[in-house]
């Protein structure tokens, strides 16, 4: 391939190197490879021939080999369950307008709530020598700490959002999933409702066991007693919201209230409640969790959790780059837990709140 300029030309190979810049300025691959690191024994003159040739004749640096020697990559892993919704998309997007401006790439890996794609995400972005990771952990057992904990040992910063374990040396940012899970069943409460049912998500994961923590702890405090069969561990779609509402109207004694702990089952609840000729709220009332776009779409609106993700994300970005400026930090813990808001909107409101 031949490219054409004014003074020369060019013949291209598949792939240019420095040898090939010093051949063609008849200088050493030396002195291209300072040039090309800024090295400040180079001239100005010399670094601008060295980079202008370099981009006429289209060299691409080795960001990994680049990466190993001087032990920053630019790059940062994160890693969660999945993309395809709001609440993590909204995230991704606050850690990127946090990080670009500071010559960072994001790498994004996806689990799908899958150990092994985890494990491998992990193996992944420490061969590519990221500069750190940031993680909602997905649904693994508790012994299977130790191929997190391979990535504290290496001393690359790793912070949780959202979802985390308890690790030492790690920071983490979360919303208070106890304080929302309390506020929005004494909401339900608050609207007549007594019997309000539960749908949690994995309760391995520390943020369901928070959210039902908080569930539990309000109906205690209201002397409302608690049904076991009112408590259903669903996945967060809309086919087993439906299929766990299907159940509570079977029981003899059914709910008057479903808090579920992810809008899509929610949505499936609200779908089932209908289709029984159940009138929302006025029969029934429902609360989700995550604040996705539909909820407040829809004709009949979604009462919701909201949690903050974009700050989430923005803050998660903040605590890497305090340990990667502040030496002093590196080691240090940085518990960030942001409020929650509940949403309250028609699915919920029997009685207008004060």
């Amino acid at each position: 391939m031949y490219y054409f300029y004014p003074d020369r030309i060019f013949i291209m190979s598949e792939k240019t190197t420095i040898y090939d810049i010093a051949k063609e300025l008849n200088i050493t691959a030396a002195t291209v490879s300072r040039a090309l690191n800024n090295n400040p024994k180079i001239s100005q003159s010399t670094r601008k021939l060295v980079l202008e040739t370099a981009n006429k004749m289209n060299y691409k640096q080795n960001r990994l080999a680049l990466a190993l020697r001087s032990g920053k990559s630019n790059n940062i892993g994160v890693i969660v369950p999945r993309i395809n919704t709001n609440f993590f998309a909204s995230v991704i997007r606050g850690i990127e307008e946090e990080l670009h401006p500071e010559g960072y790439h994001v790498i994004i890996c996806q689990t799908h709530e899958d150990e092994n794609r985890e494990i491998e995400n992990i193996n992944t972005l420490l061969n590519a020598q990221v500069d750190g990771i940031l993680m909602s952990v997905s649904n693994l057992a508790e012994d299977n700490n130790h191929y997190i904990e391979r990535v504290v040992k290496k001393n690359i910063p790793l912070i949780f959002f959202d979802r985390k374990k308890d690790m030492k040396d790690v920071s983490s940012v979360t919303i208070d999933d106890y304080q929302a899970s309390y506020q929005t069943t004494q909401h339900l409460i608050d609207q007549g409702c007594n019997k309000i049912a539960f749908f949690s998500g994995d309760r391995s994961l520390e943020i369901y066991r928070e959210r039902y923590r908080g569930y539990e702890q309000a109906l205690l405090d209201n002397n409302i007693s608690i049904n076991k069969e009112y408590i259903i561990t669903v996945k967060s779609n809309v086919i087993e919201g439906q299929e766990a509402t299907e159940k509570l109207l079977s029981l003899d004694n059914p709910p008057n209230a479903i808090f579920s702990t992810s809008d899509f089952a929610a949505l499936g609840a609200i779908q089932k409640l209908k289709e029984n000729g159940i009138r929302i709220p006025e029969d029934f009332c429902v609360f989700g969790f995550g604040n996705e776009p539909f909820t407040k779409f829809m004709e009949l609106t979604i009462s919701t959790v909201d949690q903050s993700p974009l700050e989430m994300g923005k803050m998660a970005a903040q605590v890497f780059l305090d340990k990667i400026n502040n030496q002093n930090s590196k080691k240090t813990e940085n518990k960030v837990v942001i409020m929650p808001k509940l949403l309250i909107r028609q699915s919920s409101t029997r009685i207008a709140d004060n």
